[in-house]
């Protein structure tokens, strides 16, 4: 199954991790492919902090549907200073700067992505 990995960059990448992870969590059709994971934990640290998540996803539907989530959690108030930067399958990258991006071109970034080939990367 396809995979979405979501790196959440801004002032406080946990507990925005955590907010986008029970927002994706409430979509019904993404209820039960969506986790925490964590980056690789620093040295001296134990265990890396749960700054990513991950979104399993299967053919055409969902990835519209995480697109339309992720349009609307970073268009909430306080979400200006927050960028994601989408892993799929494959390496191909998408970051979203929630300063410089059209809310509605998120969709068709992902779509890109998916269609790029792997070593492409797109950006707003």
């Amino acid at each position: 199954m396809a995979t979405a990995l979501i790196s959440v960059l801004s002032q406080d990448p946990v507990k925005d991790a955590e907010s986008l992870t029970d927002w994706l969590r409430g979509e019904p059709e993404l209820a039960g492919k969506v986790r925490p994971t964590g980056s690789a934990p620093e040295p001296g640290q134990l265990g890396g902090a749960l700054d990513t998540v991950t979104v399993l996803l299967g053919a055409g539907g969902p990835l519209t549907v995480l697109a339309s989530c992720l349009r609307t959690w970073i268009a909430q108030p306080r979400r200006s200073d927050v960028r994601l930067k989408v892993e799929l399958d494959g390496g191909r990258v998408v970051e979203i700067d929630a300063k410089r991006v059209d809310t509605e071109d998120v969709a068709q970034l992902l779509r890109q992505a998916r269609e790029e080939g792997p070593e492409q990367s797109v950006r707003d």
